[in-house]
């Protein structure tokens, strides 16, 4: 592919609405253009490393055993409601209806039409395990789309579904595809990590999510620091050490406290640490209010409660629940006297020595509250959010964070679907059972927006060679002359014979636009053609990676780019 042939419009300036790396980079590189929000088109550039990504995404699942399939993307409403889930996904899901008044939706996924086809095609234990997948685009009416291809609405997704026959059948597919994913993401040249997770609207037992370590990656992960736990930070577990405090002696006592109400403030007012504060939150569910006491300077966390009480509604509560609750204004609530209330209260409270409480009264706390003797707890538990420090719940080691992108979850269903929908099979004594299900999903339209995240610098992308819309770019430079040109032209077509797609810049331009665009493109090798390089029969190749520069003849050119591959991919 000549350059000056190829769609790639490039931009000196970052877009106006982008707010994270690889949206900038893709968008100047000339390799995505916004149609709408959340929804954007491919350009050449942009669509080859799709490809790629996909490519080594099927050659994985294939060599795992999983057979391809394509399902549609409108979806009949009656399979939702058959699962449960056409009331509970959420306004993500986008519902419509035809010309005949029937309901139906975009898919975000497909649990419910595999489940379907499979139950209409497998009778007998005899067909079992199979392991479907396709590579397909999904939408996801997200009520905020952001971040490039990082967030959009419209999205290319490869989801898998596996089907058991028995628990210990399910629990070696869910093995097999989770080592498919390592070697998936280690051949796309990318730093990753499998950390367990939330299984979220998806549903099933337990889930692994990967995630692209990124500095600028929006979700957390956490891990230890002596063994080999990581979660995100959802599911993050943290290990308490039973309290060891004596009770208090005497009654907790009222403290004025006008117009104080955040814990930095009260804090900073009675001169206490924020550890020693224990804050009340009251929330709404859907099956009443409840109240959640952290210690002060630790983080609800919301999918630990939903979780405990197997809810699906969960948000603060209005000053006018709060007042209905605790008897006073928000701002001030305290555990000692709420009404008709569930209280859970996190684990690390009992470690209070002497805390200081709202008083459910204006400007009023209490001081020299004992959480163990001075108020009622229905539930104690793991509530709260992991902090950098805490104790790891598998070993004696700590819990560190870091920054990472999800790229890809793996869930094992057990019978979530197969339940709902009547998807069973024959067994060896002729018994209609359940089949046992598991889910696999790669954002693969992520995976390419996360490579950029993770490998970038102040030029532009530094594409590890798989995803590489070209893996080389031949740049003939200097004054035109025709042995400039046959050089690069020989080259070129050498590189493509070998097995290296290449792209070459014909284009009229100075030296130094042609090295910024090449830059810009993350293309791995750049293989300079110039007069004072050809007459030591030798051509420049640089990597793009190392910024390294060497003279190579042309006859050993092709052998030294594979081999600077191999170096570039050896660490993953």
């Amino acid at each position: 592919m000549k350059l000056s042939k190829l769609l790639a419009p490039t931009l000196k300036e970052d877009p106006a609405d982008a707010e994270v790396i690889s949206h900038k980079l893709m968008v100047r590189a000339g390799m995505i253009r916004k149609l709408t929000a959340g929804i954007y088109s491919y350009l050449p550039l942009g669509y080859r490393s799709l490809r790629k990504v996909e490519q080594i995404v099927r050659e994985e699942m294939n060599a795992a055993g999983a057979q391809e399939v394509f399902m549609p993307v409108v979806q009949p409403s009656e399979l939702w409601k058959e699962s449960g889930r056409w009331e509970i996904y959420g306004k993500e899901l986008l519902r419509f209806k035809d010309r005949h008044d029937r309901e139906c939706c975009l898919g975000p996924t497909h649990e419910e039409v595999i489940t379907d086809l499979v139950r209409r095609e497998v009778r007998s234990y005899r067909d079992l395990p199979l392991n479907l997948y396709q590579i397909q685009t999904k939408f996801r009416d997200e009520i905020r789309p952001r971040f490039g291809l990082m967030r959009g609405r419209e999205f290319m997704m490869k989801d898998g579904y596996s089907f058991d026959a028995t628990e210990e059948g399910a629990e070696e597919s869910y093995r097999q595809m989770r080592d498919a994913y390592e070697k998936t993401f280690r051949r796309c040249g990318l730093k990753f990590r499998a950390v367990e997770a939330d299984s979220g609207p998806i549903g099933g037992s337990f889930s692994h999510e990967f995630m692209v370590l990124a500095a600028t990656g929006e979700d957390t992960i956490v891990s230890c620091d002596s063994c080999d736990y990581a979660a995100n930070l959802e599911k993050a577990e943290i290990r308490c050490l039973p309290a060891s405090l004596p009770a208090l002696s005497g009654t907790p006592e009222k403290v004025k406290t006008p117009g104080v109400t955040t814990v930095d403030d009260v804090a900073k007012f009675l001169g206490v640490n924020p550890r020693a504060i224990i804050k009340t939150l009251i929330l709404r569910t859907e099956n009443g209010p409840i109240a959640v006491l952290l210690r002060g300077d630790h983080e609800l966390n919301e999918v630990k409660i939903k979780n405990f009480l197997n809810v699906s509604e969960l948000e603060m509560a209005n000053a006018n629940l709060i007042q209905e609750v605790t008897g006073g204004p928000l701002g001030f609530s305290g555990p000692i006297g709420l009404r008709n209330v569930v209280v859970l209260a996190d684990n690390a409270i009992v470690e209070i020595e002497s805390a200081v409480i709202g008083a459910n009264e204006a400007d009023t706390h209490l001081v020299n509250v004992d959480p163990r003797n001075h108020f009622q707890v229905n539930n104690f538990g793991d509530f709260r959010a992991a902090t950098e420090g805490d104790m790891c719940p598998h070993c004696s080691g700590t819990l560190r964070l870091s920054r990472g992108i999800e790229v890809g979850h793996i869930f094992k269903l057990g019978d979530k679907y197969s339940k709902a929908m009547n998807a069973s099979f024959l067994d060896p004594e002729g018994k209609e059972t359940l089949m046992i299900m598991g889910c696999y999903g790669i954002g693969v339209s992520r995976v390419l927006a996360a490579a950029i995240e993770q490998n970038h610098d102040d030029d532009g992308i530094i594409f590890p060679p798989p995803l590489a819309p070209f893996t080389a770019i031949v740049t003939p430079v200097g004054a035109k002359s025709d042995t400039i040109n046959e050089a690069a032209q020989k080259v070129y077509e050498n590189l493509w014979s070998s097995g290296i797609d290449a792209l070459w810049d014909d284009r009229d331009e100075r030296p130094g636009v042609k090295f910024k665009d090449a830059d810009l493109f993350g293309i791995p090798f750049r293989i300079t053609v110039g007069q004072k390089a050809l007459a030591q029969g030798k051509v420049e190749l640089r990597n793009r990676k190392t910024k390294e520069t060497n003279l190579v003849s042309p006859d050993e050119l092709v052998s030294v780019v594979k081999t600077q591959i191999d170096s570039w991919l050896a660490e993953f």
